[in-house]
């Protein structure tokens, strides 16, 4: 065999003798690069799909809304208040009910717009509510959500220049 020949086989012939394949394999450099692979990629996924610790410290509760403010009290502020709502809960007879007193958080000037519209309000409270199951009242962190989901429908039905937001002044579940 000639020399260049044996040399990219990997067979040496030592004089002729038997033929000795040569040593196949990265060594170290290849299992270095392996893992410094592994290690970039692994470190790629957990930073690309993990949350990032700016949007926990900003949400830490559970089940809270990132998008919830908080209600400001206001010189101009009025609430008014609308009739108990009683709203059985669940699809079996009648055991179970929720019964809420809410306010609508206005400005002076709109009390006479909350009172035209008290039936329509009252309206989407309670198709709302017969929305939410037994298992959701449970939960502590939905009262926040239900008092959000109540300033939404009070928006959507008064305007968003009428209704500053819902307050839920008396709450119980039987």
């Amino acid at each position: 065999m000639s020399q260049k020949r044996a040399e990219k086989t990997g067979k040496v012939d030592a004089g002729g003798g038997d033929a000795v394949p040569a040593k196949q394999g990265g060594g170290m450099l290849g299992v270095s690069i392996v893992a410094a692979g592994a290690l970039a990629s692994s470190f790629a996924t957990v930073y690309l799909f993990s949350s990032s610790p700016t949007a926990q410290a900003s949400n830490p509760e559970p089940g809270a809304t990132a998008h919830s403010t908080p209600t400001v009290v206001k010189a101009n502020h009025i609430y008014v208040e609308l009739p108990d709502i009683l709203v059985t809960i669940g699809s079996e007879p009648a055991t179970r009910y929720v019964k809420l007193k809410v306010s609508i958080i206005c400005d002076g000037k709109n009390k006479s717009s909350v009172s035209k519209s008290e039936p329509v309000l009252m309206d989407a409270f309670i198709n709302y509510l017969r929305s939410v199951e037994l298992t959701d009242f449970e939960d502590p962190g939905f009262y926040a959500h239900m008092r959000d989901q109540l300033g939404r429908r009070s928006q959507l039905v008064l305007g968003g220049d009428v209704s500053n937001g819902v307050l839920i002044t008396e709450f119980l579940l039987r």
